[in-house]
């Protein structure tokens, strides 16, 4: 269930970023502050989509930013930052992306285990839709409940 994962602290709403980067870097951002993760998966995230393309654009206007484990993942994390305007992955099928997920996990099991419980959740394009357009961090807190 999403609601282990996400707690008031690792949302942010309407951020305003420039590009990819900045909005991979702002769901890191909330990674590191929260404790689950090392400056140096920020920084691998960002370098796994400039080595393997827009693979994290997975539907229309979202995005799943993650790294390996041993790139500084400390704890099971997760986040969820909305963007004031979409920003383009080179995802040519879903871009520009207004949602960016970033999560991390220290080992193999619990990075599947959130995967599914994140997986179950997305596969609704209604849940997809109320977390892009929540007004407030109680409203996605609430849909994920």
């Amino acid at each position: 269930m999403l609601s282990n994962y996400l707690s008031p602290e690792v949302i942010q709403l309407k951020v305003n970023v420039n590009n990819w980067q900045e909005a991979v870097r702002a769901g890191g951002e909330l990674l590191l502050k929260a404790g689950k993760c090392q400056p140096s998966y920020i920084e691998a995230m960002i370098r796994a989509v400039q080595e393997m393309g827009a693979y994290m654009v997975l539907a229309p206007g979202l995005a799943l930013a993650h790294a390996r484990p041993e790139d500084g993942a400390s704890l099971v994390g997760l986040s969820l930052v909305t963007l004031d305007h979409g920003v383009n992955f080179g995802s040519e099928a879903n871009d520009p992306v207004t949602m960016v997920i970033s999560f991390c996990a220290p080992d193999h099991h619990s990075h599947i285990e959130m995967l599914q419980a994140l997986a179950e959740f997305l596969m609704s394009e209604e849940n997809q839709r109320i977390l892009k357009t929540a007004q407030s961090v109680e409203e996605v807190l609430s849909a994920v409940g």
